[in-house]
C-alpha cells in the first residue's frame, strides 16, 4: 500500500501501536499526553497534522490538548462544543467522520481559523473512548493532499483512540484530584489563619482587659493589708475597690470564655446583636440605623466583633456622649458604620498599635471587607 494514499503497513501499526502505549504510560499530564499521541501518529500514517481534542470535565465541550507543530501553540485556546463542527458530531454520535475534499460544503464542518482548517483538503476524525470510562475526547487528522481514508485507516485510528482514551481518563482523574487537594490546602490555610486571628483577638482581650484587672486588684488588696491596722477605713476603701474590680474581670472573664460565639446571632439576628450591643453601652446615648438584612454566619459573627470592638473603644477612650451605629445592604454590598463624638485619636499612629485595630482590620479582610478609620485628636472619630 502506498504511503502517501493509506495508512502504514502491518510492522509499522505494530510500532505505531507500542509507541503510543509507552506515551501512555509517562505519567497524568493530559497535554503532554495529547501532544506526544499527536506526533506519534502523524508519523506513523503519513497525515500532515494531527489535533487532539480532549473532553472538558464538565463534559459539555471539548478543549485541543495536543497538536503537531506549529498548532501546538493553540494548545488550552480552542475550545468546541459538544456537537459543533466535525468534532462535535463525532463527540455526540461516538461515530467516526470521513471527509475526503469540499469540507466547507460538509454541513457538519465549522471554520477554526486558529487550526487553519482551509489549508488541508482530507480529514478523518474518531472518538476516543473506551467501554469502562466512556467517552475521553476525538482525534483528528487532515492532509493537504487529496486523501481517501480506508476503513482500515479509520479502524486504526480507531484503535488508538481507545488506546488514548484509557490513559487521558486517568489524566483527567489525576488533575481533579490534584485541584481538590490544591483547593483543600488552601482552605485549611484560611482556617489556620482565622484560628490564629481569634487566638491574638482573645490574647488581645485578656491582655488588655482581665490580666491588667488583676494587676490593679493585687495592688489594692497589698494596700488593703498594709493599712487594715493603721487605717481601717482605708482598708474598707481598698476592699471595696477591690470587690468593683472582681466583678468587673469575672464579667469579662465570661465575655472572654463565650467570646467565639455571641449567642445574641442565634437568638435575634445581627441587626438585634448590634442593638444588644448599643444598649450595653454606660452613659452614652447610641443612635441606631439597622437594616434586617440576614448575611453567611461567618460575615454576621465578623461584623458583630468588629461592631463590639468599636464600642468598647469608645466607653474606654473617646469620651463620647453620643455614637451611632449604622448597618446597611444595598446592591450586594455591606456596610458597617460606627461613630461617637468623642475626643479623637490619630489614626495613623494607633494603625499600628494594640490588638484592637489590627482584630477588626484583619476580621474585615478574613470576609472580603476592609476597615477604614476617619478620626484625628480633638475631632470625633468615624
Amino acid at each position: 500500500m502506498n504511503a502517501r494514499l493509506g495508512l502504514a503497513d502491518l510492522e509499522r501499526e505494530n510500532t505505531l501501536l507500542l509507541g503510543i502505549i509507552e506515551a501512555t504510560s509517562t505519567g497524568p499530564d493530559v497535554e503532554r499526553l495529547a501532544g506526544a499521541v499527536a506526533r506519534l501518529i502523524t508519523e506513523a500514517t503519513a497525515t500532515d497534522v494531527c489535533f487532539v481534542h480532549v473532553l472538558d470535565d464538565a463534559e459539555r465541550s471539548l478543549t485541543l490538548a495536543g497538536a503537531t507543530p506549529p498548532f501546538d501553540l493553540q494548545v488550552g485556546t480552542v475550545r468546541l462544543p459538544i456537537g459543533a463542527g466535525v468534532t462535535g458530531w463525532v463527540a455526540s454520535h461516538r461515530e467516526p467522520a470521513v471527509i475526503v475534499e469540499a469540507k466547507e460544503l460538509d454541513p457538519r464542518y465549522v471554520r477554526i481559523p486558529a487550526l487553519r482548517g482551509t489549508d488541508f483538503t482530507s480529514m478523518a476524525s474518531v472518538p476516543m473512548e473506551s467501554g469502562a470510562a466512556g467517552l475521553a475526547g476525538v482525534l483528528n487528522v487532515h492532509t493537504v493532499a487529496r486523501r481517501e481514508f480506508t476503513e482500515r485507516d479509520v479502524r486504526l485510528l480507531v484503535t488508538i483512540g481507545r488506546l488514548v482514551a484509557g490513559a487521558l481518563h486517568q489524566a483527567r482523574t489525576h488533575r481533579k484530584l490534584a485541584a481538590r487537594e490544591r483547593a483543600h490546602e488552601s482552605f485549611t490555610e484560611q482556617v489556620i489563619a482565622a484560628q490564629e486571628t481569634e487566638r491574638r483577638r482573645l490574647a488581645g482581650d485578656i491582655h488588655d482587659g482581665i490580666s491588667q484587672r488583676l494587676v490593679t486588684l493585687s495592688y489594692h488588696l497589698d494596700a488593703a493589708g498594709h493599712t487594715l491596722r493603721a487605717d481601717p477605713d482605708e482598708a474598707a476603701t481598698q476592699l471595696e475597690l477591690a470587690r468593683g474590680l472582681v466583678d468587673l474581670t469575672l464579667d469579662e472573664a465570661r465575655a472572654a470564655i463565650g467570646g467565639l460565639r455571641p449567642p445574641v446571632l442565634d437568638d435575634l439576628g445581627l441587626a438585634g446583636g448590634l442593638a444588644s450591643l448599643a444598649r450595653s453601652l454606660p452613659d452614652v446615648d447610641v443612635e441606631l440605623e439597622l437594616a434586617e438584612d440576614r448575611l453567611p454566619e461567618h460575615v454576621e459573627i465578623a461584623l458583630y466583633r468588629i461592631a463590639q470592638e468599636c464600642l468598647q473603644n469608645i466607653t474606654k477612650h473617646a469620651r463620647a456622649a453620643q455614637a451611632g451605629v449604622r448597618f446597611a445592604v444595598e446592591d450586594g454590598v455591606t456596610r458597617l458604620e460606627v461613630t461617637d463624638d468623642g475626643i479623637g485619636f490619630d489614626a495613623a499612629a494607633v494603625g499600628e498599635d494594640g490588638y484592637g485595630m489590627r482584630s477588626m482590620a484583619e476580621r474585615a479582610e478574613l470576609v472580603g471587607g476592609r476597615l477604614r478609620v476617619v478620626s484625628r485628636p480633638g475631632s470625633a472619630p468615624g
